[in-house]
């Protein structure tokens, strides 16, 4: 009956968090001892009694501080500065101002929603079809939460222990580049320079202006990683270090940031973090129904005795995350399966820093595909284009990165490099 309950809530469309409480509530009420439904509230407490969770809403805080001090704009006149002048230039710089701004926001949406306001119109204004423009940039903003910092690594880390923030961190590096090169290169080979009108802002804006410009933003995802690396912060003190640093370049620096302005940012992270913590408390008490119940082990034990290779588990593993992603929110899945899967993969003898940039990347792939992802819905909110044409324009860039994945996960040295060369 629980199941019954919590598949009709998420086809009513019912916010995941809900839908699952609903059905432990009534799991817990209708069952035997030792069930109680008063567990489903001390499971949700212990879910969120975590220090380095402080991390998310200010991470959040710090996105949104950042797109109201006008950075987002020297941003993107970085980029400009670095690959515009390329075939297809504004679409390169679509791609590479989302690798730049996955350094300060680690969000996809966040990106989606700051570039996306800004390229999508000015890409058609220079001839690209407006939804191939919302496409690259919700394709593009997957790159966000691979890139550190990232809010899916500092969660993945709470899951599973034994892996740290900074090892992942430095995984995701050179999969993040990696999947902005596939990208440009499938931008170049297929834009036709005959369709589209040169921007002349790229070719006439002073580039060394443009590049000083980019250097205060651009040194705040070095202080913050570096200083996680360096063992000097934890990941939670940096993300407190990124508020401030946002806020001095917004106030006094730029000036484009007003104090009256400050509530509404404060309300808004407020918002997006509670969202992202109800949906972790909600999962923490279901799976400690799922761990009570030996739910993990059996399945453990299941296919331990019936998948004898790492290649058919990894695959295994990539289709299913690619059909949850299509339902469920990234976070939302990587809590529910990410203790189950995690000790198989490290049973058949796959690296964990491996195994955990690969979860993320395929359910950040997850915010592009529909019907239900974060990133599909915000380019579409902007660009109006409806959502069946959107989705057209969305599958190539999503083969492109299904290809990439493939590429990470046979390929893990090009995962485990970075932490390996550092001692990680």
């Amino acid at each position: 009956m629980a199941w019954i309950v919590l598949l009709v809530g998420l086809l009513a469309g019912l916010p995941i968090a809900f839908a699952i409480l609903a059905a432990l509530s009534l799991f817990m009420a209708t069952g035997d001892a030792p069930y109680h439904i008063r567990i489903v509230a001390t499971e949700m407490f212990k879910g969120l009694n975590s220090f380095p969770l402080l991390a998310i809403p200010l991470f959040i805080l710090a996105g949104e501080v950042m797109n109201a001090s006008g950075i987002t704009q020297r941003i993107i006149a970085f980029a400009n500065a670095l690959v515009g002048g390329f075939r297809a230039g504004l679409a390169q710089v679509n791609i590479w101002a989302s690798v730049i701004f996955a350094g300060l926001s680690g969000s996809a949406v966040a990106d989606t929603s700051a570039l996306g306001r800004v390229f999508i119109p000015e890409m058609e204004k220079h001839g690209y079809d407006r939804a191939f423009a919302a496409a690259l940039t919700a394709a593009s903003s997957v790159i966000g939460p691979i890139i550190p910092p990232s809010i899916p690594v500092i969660i993945y880390a709470l899951i599973v222990s034994g892996v740290s923030v900074p090892a992942l961190f430095l995984a995701g590096i050179v999969p993040g580049l990696l999947l902005a090169v596939f990208l440009s290169v499938y931008v170049a080979l297929t834009v036709k320079e005959a369709d589209i009108t040169p921007d002349p802002d790229l070719t006439t804006r002073p580039r060394r202006a443009a590049l000083l410009g980019g250097i205060l933003p651009l040194l705040m995802p070095v202080f913050v990683v570096g200083s996680i690396l360096l063992g000097v912060v934890t990941p939670t003190e940096a993300a407190s270090f990124a508020v401030a640093y946002a806020l001095v370049l917004g106030l006094l620096v730029y000036r484009n940031l007003t104090w009256r302005a400050l509530p509404g940012l404060f309300s808004g992270a407020m918002r997006d973090s509670a969202v992202i913590l109800v949906i972790i408390a909600a999962v923490a008490a279901a799976n400690w129904l799922l761990t009570y119940n030996r739910v993990p082990n059996m399945l453990t034990d299941w296919v331990l005795g019936n998948v004898d290779s790492q290649v058919a588990f990894l695959l295994a593993v990539i289709v299913l995350f690619l059909f949850v992603g299509l339902f469920l929110e990234g976070i939302a899945a990587m809590l529910v399966l990410v203790p189950i899967v995690h000790p198989i993969a490290v049973s058949l003898g796959v690296d964990p820093v491996h195994f955990g940039i690969i979860v993320i990347f395929n359910l950040m792939i997850g915010l592009i595909t529909p019907p239900l992802g974060l990133c599909l819905f915000v380019a579409e909110d902007i660009a109006k284009v409806g959502m069946a044409r959107l989705v057209r324009a969305i599958l190539p860039f999503f083969a492109v990165e299904v290809a990439v994945l493939l590429i990470l996960t046979f390929v893990p040295d090009l995962v485990t490099f970075l932490p390996s060369a550092l001692g990680y």
